[in-house]
């Protein structure tokens, strides 16, 4: 009986990681419409070859080296392609099977790559409209393989950080990923944005700031409420198991807060810009949802309902703001990714000695100061090594044609171009 009450256990929290990750992968479209709605109609195919060979190139190096690097080990070398139900059930044994999360190896993996491919996909949109394609995808080899992986080998799987400290001893806490997916992934971009400059026309001499206007709301719109779905499996699959009543209830209480967030920032952020701008403006609406997802992710489990809510809000508000100062220090980021991910991600792992008593300020402040400097400087090198080599930036000829015919050679909207 205890070995059939395993294995149905091992199913369940199995084919729940699956659904989960799934989710998130789903998340890689969300980006893709998102981008592809904030970026001007010229640069919208180069976006969009952007998110899909970033996802691809992230499953690879997270298989090859990635997932070695953050879990001491390999797909390979931890025999994650095989399966032995009797070795596992003596493990079991052996070890005292008390309900524990049970899972498949290959599904943990799985449910990894794709928080590696989410990272990447926040740079995408900071640094669109004036990079080179092929530079940014040589970045994307060294992020998911490296960069990404040592710093999750420092949070989530507990290892001292170059031998000097470890964060989960100083009180360090990121349940889904506030700091260590998103705050990671803007760090990333804000290298290369600073590196980069902005795009031709986005500021004046005498410190105008110039809208540029997205060609397709509908699809910004349609990629936050894929994001809004995914981010379920982003958050709820972090808990890592379904198989008994009280994960399961836990579970609940993940999607909860999760919505619950997200309607606070969407809200709050309107109602921000509805003061600042005399407008309802609909992008700082899609990047306040998404700065309340962002801001929950740190901690979904411990706060009430009515607390994620007012967190989200907080996220919501900061995001505008954090929006217009980025603009003002002229940093160039066409979505609000930045800001989205980074500010708001940073607020999100503030936030968790709120409602979580296993963390501590000095361990989230740590922890965050350590996320931040690694990416953000290793990134820098590492768009330093590719702009002396062999550039990063398109001409100016090239960025006014725009980088979907240079790039790729077609349009997203032919019928629209007038002769």
């Amino acid at each position: 009986m205890e070995n059939q009450i395993f294995e149905l256990q091992y199913a369940i929290d199995t084919f729940y990681f699956l659904v989960c990750g799934a989710l998130v992968m789903w998340m890689a479209a969300g980006f893709a419409m998102l981008e592809a709605g904030l970026v001007r109609a010229k640069n919208t195919t180069e976006i969009l070859t952007k998110n899909v060979a970033l996802y691809a190139i992230a499953c690879i190096m997270y298989l090859v080296c990635g997932y070695a690097i953050m879990y001491d080990g390999g797909i390979f070398l931890n025999g994650i392609e095989s399966f032995d139900l009797a070795g596992v059930l003596a493990d079991s044994a052996s070890n005292g099977f008390d309900g524990d999360s049970v899972y498949s190896a290959a599904s943990d993996f799985f449910f990894q790559v794709v928080f590696v491919a989410t990272a990447m996909s926040i740079v995408s949109g900071a640094v669109a409209e004036r990079m080179k394609l092929w530079a940014f995808l040589a970045f994307a080899v060294v992020m998911t393989g490296f960069i990404y992986p040592m710093e999750g080998s420092w949070t989530w799987n507990g290892a001292d950080v170059f031998g000097m400290y470890n964060l989960g001893d100083l009180g360090f806490s990121d349940f889904a990923g506030s700091g260590i997916v998103h705050m990671a992934g803007a760090s990333a971009a804000l290298a290369g944005v600073l590196l980069l400059g902005p795009r031709k026309g986005k500021y004046g001499p005498n410190g105008q700031i110039h809208a540029i206007p997205g060609a397709n709301l509908p699809l910004a719109t349609l990629g936050t409420f894929i994001l809004w779905m995914g981010w379920f499996g982003f958050n709820g699959g972090s808990v890592l198991k379904l198989g008994d009543a009280a994960n399961a209830h836990s579970v609940a209480m993940v999607f909860l807060n999760t919505n619950a967030a997200a309607a606070g920032g969407a809200v709050a952020a309107l109602i921000v810009g509805r003061f600042l701008f005399g407008k309802a403006d609909l992008t700082m609406l899609l990047n306040g949802a998404l700065a309340g997802l962002v801001t929950i992710t740190a901690e979904p489990s411990t706060p009430t309902a009515l607390t994620a809510t007012l967190f989200g809000a907080l996220g919501g508000v900061l995001v505008v703001f954090s929006i217009i100062a980025l603009d003002k220090m002229k940093i160039d980021d066409p979505v609000g990714a930045i800001s989205v991910h980074g500010v708001v991600g940073l607020l999100g792992l503030l936030l968790v000695p709120f409602t979580n008593d296993g963390s501590t300020f000095t361990g989230q402040i740590v922890g965050a100061i350590t996320i931040f400097v690694w990416v953000f400087v290793a990134s820098l090198i590492v768009w330093g090594v590719l702009k002396a080599v062999v550039g990063i930036r398109v001409s100016e000829e090239e960025e006014y044609e725009g980088m979907d015919l240079i790039d790729c050679g077609m349009e997203a909207y032919p019928e629209f171009v007038k002769s």
